[in-house]
């Protein structure tokens, strides 16, 4: 299905609107070389009859080059992204947020130490994936009336708060961490992210959600960071008609819950 895209008016002054240009021009144009890089690094890998063989500490050496080119690239685009939703763009398009939630959950592990199996994404029905996400400590809890309901929504901003909101729980919890999907009525969705880490004291709530907060403001906090994350997913979620509002005190790990309307409100405008 073709996405629909909307767009909604944001105001600015004129030193915000042209600081934030120069900020997205950059990211923009970072991607280009970007770009060139992650090919060069394939094209040594995958074209030996061109470019000659390698070795296996070299090849070593190009799968890291290559998967940081990658997660660069990545980010890049979740910044533009940030930067498309304060303009008010979004692209709708119906799917199901179960299969967008575990393609966002198996990015995520990717950074845990160790190998997932390959076939993880293919395979969330199997026991055995209740049983590997057991084992590295993460329980997936999936309401029986929200498996098989679709959104009508912007499905890559909706990736991008998923995926940060996993990958803030990961990085901070100590052994545990439980996503649950719901439906809070007919017409919204809740994903819960919790983690048994060091916890925030409520004073703090509000600045884990501001850019750069931690950094300074929140000196205090063990939860550190640049704060760009979770102010990133903020943005996108409140572009979406959603919010995403915090439980957690200091010392008692933390809960983010995110929640948003099933039906973008100009979805087909």
């Amino acid at each position: 299905m073709k996405a629909d895209e909307t767009k909604t008016k944001r105001k600015a002054s004129g030193g915000e609107f042209f600081s934030e240009l120069r900020v997205e021009f950059l990211v923009h144009e970072l991607k280009d070389p970007v770009a060139v890089i992650e090919t060069g690094a394939r094209a040594l890998l995958e074209k030996p009859e061109k470019y000659g063989p390698v070795t296996k500490r070299q090849e070593k050496t190009l799968q890291r080059i290559l998967r940081s080119a990658r997660k660069t690239r990545q980010m890049l685009y979740e910044l533009l992204e940030v930067g498309r939703s304060e303009a008010g763009y979004c692209a709708c398009c119906r799917f199901p947020p179960v299969r967008v939630i575990h393609e966002a959950l198996a990015d995520a592990l990717e950074i845990l130490p160790g190998k997932l199996p390959e076939n993880l994404r293919s395979r969330w029905d199997d026991p055995a994936a209740a049983a590997l996400l057991a084992d590295i400590g993460i329980r997936l809890s999936i309401e029986a009336d929200t498996a098989s309901c679709e959104m009508n929504q912007d499905e890559t901003k909706f990736r991008q708060i998923i995926g940060n909101l996993i990958k803030n729980g990961l990085y901070h919890r100590r052994k545990r961490l439980d996503i649950r999907i719901e439906r809070t009525d007919a017409e919204t969705l809740c994903v819960s992210v919790t983690d048994d880490g060091p916890g925030i004291d409520p004073k703090h709530h509000r600045l884990i959600f501001e850019r750069y907060a931690q950094v300074d403001a929140c000196a205090t906090v063990d939860r550190k960071g640049h704060g760009l994350g979770l102010a990133g997913a903020l943005v996108l979620a409140r572009c979406l008609g959603g919010e995403i509002a915090i439980d957690s005190l200091k010392g008692q790990g933390a809960t983010f819950r995110l929640t948003l309307p099933l039906v973008f409100e100009n979805a087909g405008e």
